[in-house]
């Protein structure tokens, strides 16, 4: 078989009924590109490679993994990416959509790397720890509403499918684990640019508990921070309000 690796926040999915519902919820959106990240022992893998008329690939680091996966599922051959999925460049030219049980110590990279490549990822649908999976997810005013859920927001739908308990998985991780789909806003938000967009998130939610007006001082002229706006809190504001706001900073 093959050894589980503590230090690549291994927990491989056993339960074949999640398997069957990650790709039904898949199949619920057309696409022709699929890259899965981190295969491991393959449990979805086996269902993916079964897909007809897909482009198939999978990233996976570790090369035990690569070898078992190479020999279980021979039709893998030559559809692996043997390196760090936050290495790697887009491995398509055209739109694709991501798949995976994600590795924990690293998923909110994942999502940042996604982000990244913006439009050439078309959907994502990705298991995460419970807790992580809910901050993308939430909304304005939630106290877990943080700069991931706004990043991720401005430019994706995010839906927060089902649970993943822990006896679903080899070995059992010490948290509950959420599938989550995130599919491409039509309407993204008109902002100043991106990088504005990302500095203002961060800055406003790195010290959370002060008003907007002391989180983000640097950042705007005197006379703009003076309005009543300014008041609020971070996890107050929406991403459309936080879109806006980047009109009015320094130049």
């Amino acid at each position: 078989m093959y050894t589980l690796k503590k230090s690549l926040g291994q927990h491989f999915l056993r339960d074949e009924n999640i398997c069957r519902k990650i790709v039904s919820a898949l199949q619920e959106y057309p696409f022709d590109r699929l890259l899965e990240v981190g295969p491991g022992g393959g449990a979805l893998t086996k269902y993916l490679l079964e897909l007809e008329g897909i482009d198939f690939k999978a990233v996976e680091l570790d090369m035990e993994k690569v070898e078992y996966l190479e020999r279980t599922y021979p039709s893998i051959k030559g559809k692996l990416i043997h390196r760090s999925f936050l290495e790697i460049d887009p491995p398509f030219d055209q739109p694709f959509t991501v798949v995976g049980n994600f590795p924990y110590n690293i998923s909110t990279q994942i999502l940042f790397k996604v982000l990244d490549w913006g439009e050439q990822v078309e959907a994502v649908i990705g298991m995460f720890q419970k807790e992580v999976a809910q901050r993308v997810a939430a909304a304005s005013g939630n106290k877990v509403y943080g700069v991931m859920s706004v990043l991720v927001q401005a430019f994706y739908r995010v839906e927060y499918l089902f649970d993943v308990p822990p006896g679903c998985f080899n070995p059992p991780p010490k948290v509950m684990s959420g599938v989550i789909r995130l599919l491409p806003r039509k309407d993204i938000p008109v902002m100043r640019s991106r990088k504005a967009f990302t500095l203002l998130v961060k800055t406003a939610f790195n010290q959370r508990r002060k008003t907007l007006r002391n989180a983000v001082r640097g950042l705007f002229p005197p006379e703009i921070l003076a309005d009543e706006f300014f008041n609020q809190r971070a996890e107050q504001l929406t991403v459309e309000q936080f879109a806006e706001l980047t009109f009015k900073m320094n130049g």
